[in-house]
């Protein structure tokens, strides 16, 4: 089957129902990537959302323009997490409260994690997150810390790092493992008198690539 498209097409205004099959291979796509992750074929979304295979070419020609549309619906919602935490009246209680919702999420979807990892990477996501995503949770951090309740030389950047982390700490025969793991690292994160000082700095974020690389087990 032919996949090309015209690009006079893609320029104009979306129809209601062409805005209609967007949403549905929008929700469908992450339900899919969410159980096989991002290399699940468009066959598989087309099936699933009842439509031609066609119509997923033509809304999104690349696979990397469906990441993107993804990635920027997750992010979003990540950052609602992030706002309806801040609404919580004890900073330490929406801190936590965000961060385990935030892992319940990339636990339960397997689509999410590899959007977020991968938008590391990705220059154009890498902005995206130091613009929406990053000042979100970094509100959190200083709120925490500014009441005393979040030790003083952590980093939104080592938040970050341990949620990906956590998020692996699955396996098939032990799906809720992780919730171990994120109980030792909120334990980790209070505040305490006399609390020994962290080793090093947190990595800035042009070191980022090169551990989310190392993460994924990649030169």
């Amino acid at each position: 089957m032919s996949t090309d498209v015209d690009p006079c097409e893609l320029a104009r205004p979306l129809r209601a129902d062409a805005v209609r099959n967007r949403e549905l291979i929008l929700c469908t796509a992450a339900q899919v990537f969410a159980e096989q992750g991002l290399e699940a074929g468009y066959d598989e979304i087309a099936r699933r959302a009842g439509i031609g295979v066609g119509t997923v070419y033509r809304r999104f020609p690349e696979r990397a323009g469906l990441i993107q549309a993804l990635f920027e619906s997750q992010i979003a919602e990540v950052i609602d997490l992030a706002e309806q935490a801040a609404e919580r009246p004890d900073s330490w209680d929406g801190l936590v409260w965000f961060l385990e919702r935030a892992i319940e999420r990339q636990v339960a979807d397997r689509g999410l994690k590899e959007v977020l990892v991968r938008s590391i990477s990705e220059e154009e996501h890498r902005a995206m997150g130091r613009e929406r995503f990053r000042p979100a949770i970094e509100g959190l951090v200083v709120r925490a810390q500014r009441d005393g309740t979040l030790r003083g030389d952590v980093s939104t950047t080592d938040i970050g790092i341990n949620v990906m982390v956590i998020s692996s700490m699955t396996t098939p025969g032990h799906p809720e493992l992780w919730r171990r793991y994120f109980a030792l690292f909120v334990d980790g994160l209070r505040a305490r008198p006399d609390q020994a000082p962290l080793p090093l700095a947190a990595p800035e974020d042009d070191a980022m690539d090169a551990l989310m690389c190392s993460l994924r087990g990649r030169d």
